[in-house]
């Protein structure tokens, strides 16, 4: 194992020819955009993605918190690591570095420590910049051990229902296509208590009125080939078909240019919206396979096995998010039950996380989303909104657009997020003193 000095060594002589990835205003805001770009690449799971990040924030929010001093810790002992006066930027770059030489593939290492180094270059040598190296490794470390035998990429095949309103993987039984992101189901959460800490009401009786409303919904407007749905609603439903990771940093990021965010309020607001975004998931997912209900794709070609008259099946019925919509990569129907949305759960936390710390629901200078979708080969343009609670909307929106959800789905999705940006709130990131 290379020592520090080594490492360092390796790491700045590297970065004298390496430029740092983003133009920065200091190394939370930096570093974040590094982490960013590093975890959009884990796979196999989007989940993979929002894991990662929320180790490296959270990592960074203790070092950088052990530094300024004002908050609680999330893992740390403050009494322990505890550095006033140290560089914020070393403490901050070396988290998010040993965090993500974890969790990244050897194939990446190359360029982080390039990164690193090129951090680390302009910091004055001393005992502020050691200071801060400390700081970093002692979160880093923390995290690193905090997730050790967290259930990621356990194994979890569920079990498959043949009745109406049970969900079965496309293909089955023939070629099932499984969920890669199962696993987070029964992941250790970051912040909550357990991963079914949260429970939703349940998707509406097949019987219902209510199930009847949504069905001819989604039927008519999540259509592949809809005439009910705008060109601005195709846009939509598949702008939001992105790594949330990368749509709630560069708004995160954004904000906190706009608002003048110093580094320890960036690495509080980074921590808080990441570590909500992976709890939501894992909730979400615990939903998921408790209620284990069918897609609208199943739902409007079998109708006629649900016992509701007002239902009129389509065999042939096939949702926008079909690999016969131009988009790259293709879309299709997640081959996960339906209840509750994932984007809901993840974009509810987050985006009411991002309403508590700010105080409003309606930032001044509105809301500029950037999604790298494309349709027909052009990227969708960003989206803009005055509130956090329109964007929320558009998401449960854009999800009955594609023709993968049921509002109901959307909906309580969102409420359950809600749920656990209220928990962080109430039990995390407080003020000392």
């Amino acid at each position: 194992m290379k020592t520090r000095g080594a490492v360092l060594a390796a790491a700045i002589a590297v970065a004298v020819l390496v430029a740092p990835a983003v133009a920065r205003a200091d190394e939370v805001f930096n570093w974040n955009a590094i982490a960013q770009g590093e975890t959009v690449l884990l796979r196999p799971t989007a989940h993979g993605q929002l894991r990662g990040m929320a180790m490296v924030a959270g990592a960074m929010y203790d070092a950088v918190n052990a530094v300024d001093g004002r908050y609680q810790p999330y893992l740390v002992d403050l009494d322990e690591v505890a550095s006033p006066g140290a560089s914020t930027d070393a403490a901050a770059a070396t988290a998010a570095y040993q965090v993500l030489l974890a969790i990244t593939p050897d194939a990446r290492h190359a360029a982080l420590e390039a990164a690193y180094g090129a951090t680390l270059l302009p910091i004055p040598d001393g005992p502020e910049k050691e200071a801060g190296i400390d700081a970093g490794e002692a979160a880093a470390a923390a995290m690193i051990a905090s997730r050790q035998g967290d259930g990621f990429l356990a194994n979890f095949i569920p079990s498959i229902g043949a009745g109406a309103g049970d969900w079965r993987p496309l293909g089955w039984p023939l070629a099932p296509v499984f969920d890669p992101d199962s696993w987070v189901a029964n992941a250790k959460p970051f912040l909550l208590e357990s991963p079914s800490q949260f429970r939703g009401d349940g998707p509406n009786p097949l019987n219902s009125g209510a199930y009847t409303e949504e069905f001819n919904e989604v039927k008519q407007l999540g259509e592949l080939h809809s005439s009910k749905r705008t060109a601005d609603q195709t846009a939509a439903a598949v702008f939001w078909q992105f790594a949330p990771v990368a749509l709630y940093n560069r708004l995160a990021r954004d904000l906190a240019t706009r608002f003048g965010l110093n580094a320890a309020d960036q690495a509080r607001l980074y921590g808080e919206i990441n570590l909500a975004a992976a709890d939501a998931a894992t909730v979400c997912w615990n939903n998921k396979y408790y209620f284990k209900f069918w897609r609208p794709r199943a739902a409007i070609r079998e109708a006629d096995t649900d016992g509701n008259a007002a239902t009129i099946a389509d065999p042939n019925w096939e949702p926008l998010f079909s690999s016969a919509t131009p988009t790259t990569p293709a879309l299709v129907t997640p081959p996960f039950p339906d209840y509750p949305s994932g984007h809901g759960c993840v974009s509810g936390a987050v985006l009411d996380t991002m309403a508590d710390f700010f105080g409003t629901d309606k930032p001044e200078g509105g809301l500029t989303v950037i999604s790298g979708r494309t349709l027909g080969g052009v990227q969708i343009a960003p989206r803009t909104f005055e509130r956090f609670s329109e964007v929320r909307k558009e998401v449960i929106d854009a999800r009955v657009w594609g023709g993968i959800h049921f509002r109901t789905a959307d909906v309580h999705g969102t409420v359950i997020g809600k749920k656990v940006a209220h928990w962080v709130e109430k039990h995390y990131f407080q003020p000392l003193g």
